[in-house]
């Protein structure tokens, strides 16, 4: 069977993709640059789909970076949403501050400092919506508060689930090992949670989606 998605289908497909404004232009050339990794176009776009469609009141996402999801998703939220953002890089708090300054959106953003690891049992409140995006080999432990966080109906939105194709590749790079072996424990356990209805699609890096139903 030949593939489904050929690379001159893939560039068909991103002409189609609307270009960014001034400030997420910039912040897609910064990380590029500085080797910050951010949600590809096509992630991007499938996640604000997600968020006008489902209109959720309550955002989490777990990593923030410089922001340029955070952004992207405040964008997007009803009059009465909010998303609260967890980061725990220094470095990366202090872009994020000026890229959400820059943004006009600093009242649809909360941002939390500190690691998601030790903030997460410590919320109260359940969330209509989850994007996770942190560090690789917290995503188990992550998952697990996500779930607890998570309201009935509630989305789970998970990034590089493929893993620069590593989760599928019979070779892998030394460097790159670890990492891959955690993200393929990780995508068995997603599929397997009896909790959520979900599935692993091939948009940009692999993007897992989870409805919770019980």
């Amino acid at each position: 069977m030949s593939e489904i998605l050929l690379p001159e289908q893939h560039k068909y497909l991103q002409k189609f993709i609307k270009g960014s404004d001034t400030l997420l232009n910039e912040m897609e050339v910064y990380a590029e640059e500085n080797k910050v990794p951010i949600l590809s176009k096509d992630s991007a776009v499938f996640l604000e789909q997600l968020i006008f469609m489902n209109k959720p009141k309550r955002v989490l996402e777990l990593g923030t970076a410089i922001a340029y999801s955070s952004i992207r998703i405040a964008g997007c939220l009803s009059r009465k949403g909010i998303l609260h953002t967890i980061e725990k890089s220094k470095d990366n708090l202090k872009l994020a501050k000026k890229y959400i300054g820059k943004s006009g959106l600093g009242d649809k953003i909360k941002l939390i400092e500190g690691n998601a690891l030790e903030i997460m049992p410590t919320l109260k409140k359940k969330y209509d919506f989850i994007f996770l995006d942190a560090d690789k080999t917290d995503y188990k432990t992550l998952f697990q508060y996500s779930l607890a966080l998570l309201k009935k109906n509630g989305i789970l939105f998970i990034d590089n689930l493929l893993w620069h194709g590593y989760a599928a590749a019979e070779k892998v790079p030394a460097a790159k090992i670890n990492a891959t072996t955690v993200i393929r424990e990780f995508n068995e356990m997603f599929i397997a949670e009896p909790a959520l209805k979900t599935s692993i699609l091939p948009i940009g890096d692999g993007i897992g989606i989870g409805v919770k139903i019980n």
